[in-house]
């Protein structure tokens, strides 16, 4: 059985990837590994050792503390939403990131009125 803490190291693990742009192959290679392996870590189905999550944090330029973040002495329920682990979340998230720091602060402006003004 996948324990919660497990999925979410997976989790943080799989978005922080998407983030840098990676896919399993590249972060696999990177480490020593079978891409299958990393397809296990991020779904919670195996665990990651301690050194195994050293060299990954390494290939994905975090401090290992990355992949805690979020639980804050919660163990979070397996199936619980995870907004982060969205393919199209990620995709707004770089697209944000992408733009001049005027336009995004207009668009952040245009979000915020927007979900105001749907309440």
């Amino acid at each position: 059985m996948k324990h919660p803490v497990d999925v979410h190291v997976g989790r943080r693990i799989r978005h922080r990837r998407w983030m840098v742009g990676m896919t399993q192959q590249q972060l696999a290679e990177q480490v020593g590994i079978k891409f299958q392996q990393i397809q296990k870590y991020e779904t919670g189905m195996n665990r990651v050792s301690a050194s195994r999550l050293w060299e990954i944090s390494d290939a994905l330029g975090v401090a290992i503390e990355h992949f805690f973040e979020g639980l804050e002495g919660e163990i979070p329920a397996i199936g619980a939403q995870d907004m982060l682990s969205d393919k199209e979340t990620v995709e707004l998230v770089r697209a944000y990131y992408a733009m001049p720091e005027n336009q995004r602060r207009r668009l952040f402006d245009l979000a915020r009125a927007l979900s105001e003004s749907a309440a």
